[in-house]
């Protein structure tokens, strides 16, 4: 049922008319096609605008695996799900557990398939998915929210911040039409939509760019990623990512294919621990002494001295 006490977010910016748009109902589809790709090609100098936070984010979440923390994204709508997609690949891309990244969306799993926008007005029900997963001080809890005023979200960031955790907001508003007080707060200028409020249009896109950043620089930064390979893929969960693994072996080794399965299976399907033991020319076990000496990173491993004794 409606209320007079709704709130009236016709001034955010999300929220606002489109100039360039407003004849789109009569446009043919081609013309149609080159506003939206007109207006999408300024999404990313408005994620570049704002590389200060991203960073300052990326630092927190880097400090958070480091000390067995998590990264939880929480939003709702479009929102949640990409919040949702963007932990869901991890696992696969970079062989970490699917607690080490999570999302949380209003509504719960259900919602991921079929919209439930009531559940995002409950502030409460945010601060009670932060307490189900025992949120503490290592953990870094990303609110997502491109109108800015989704109460869920703002609701997990509080309780969040109660229990200790570092906290990040994400916004396509300006902090003076909306505030937060997150610990950082990330907020993407995309302006008007094409749509007049469908935020999964630009908003939505700039909000998959940034979170694509943020896992992908501080799986980086722990050492997922040699030069610029994901050698920490899941060789074991499907044919694409054994062959992945399969055509990263030969590129560092230079080694056959059926060469690369051999060693590959030695090391236990682990690819950082191939790579360790051919260059190295070591066991299993010692290369896994050695990754784990320096904490993962092969780039560490590979350049270290030969009478290096860690893990022999």
């Amino acid at each position: 049922m409606l209320s007079g006490s709704v709130q009236d977010r016709g001034h955010l910016l999300t929220e606002q008319r489109n100039e360039g748009s407003r004849a789109i109902d009569c446009m043919p589809v081609a013309d149609g096609f080159d506003l939206m790709n007109a207006e999408d090609r300024g999404i990313a100098l408005a994620v570049a605008e704002a590389k200060p936070a991203i960073v300052r984010a990326i630092e927190l979440v880097v400090n958070a695996f480091r000390a067995d923390g998590r990264l939880i994204y929480v939003g709702a709508g479009t929102s949640g799900r990409l919040g949702v997609i963007d932990a869901s690949e991890c696992p696969p891309t970079f062989l970490v557990p699917p607690e080490m990244v999570q999302g949380v969306i209003a509504g719960g799993p259900e919602a991921m398939f079929r919209s439930q926008e009531f559940a995002e007005d409950s502030a409460q029900s945010g601060a009670d998915e932060v307490d189900r997963r025992s949120v503490g001080p290592n953990d870094v809890v990303f609110g997502i929210a491109t109108g800015g005023t989704t109460p869920f979200v703002h609701g997990a960031l509080e309780r969040a911040k109660q229990r200790g955790a570092k906290t990040v907001f994400l916004a396509c508003v300006p902090r003076e039409q909306v505030e937060d007080q997150a610990e950082v707060s990330i907020r993407v200028l995309t302006g008007p939509e094409v749509i007049t409020g469908s935020t999964r249009l630009k908003a939505g896109l700039a909000t998959k760019m940034v979170l694509n950043m943020i896992t992908t620089l501080s799986m980086v930064q722990i050492g997922k990623v040699y030069e610029n390979l994901m050698v920490d893929v899941n060789a074991q969960s499907c044919s694409k990512l054994v062959d992945r693994a399969l055509r990263i072996i030969g590129t560092l080794t230079g080694l056959d294919r059926k060469a690369g399965q051999e060693l590959m299976n030695r090391a236990g399907g682990n690819v950082k621990t191939a790579l360790v033991m051919h260059r190295k020319n070591i066991d299993r076990t010692a290369a896994e002494a050695m990754l784990a000496h320096y904490r993962g990173h092969v780039r560490s491993v590979l350049e270290s001295p030969p009478d290096d004794s860690h893990g022999s």
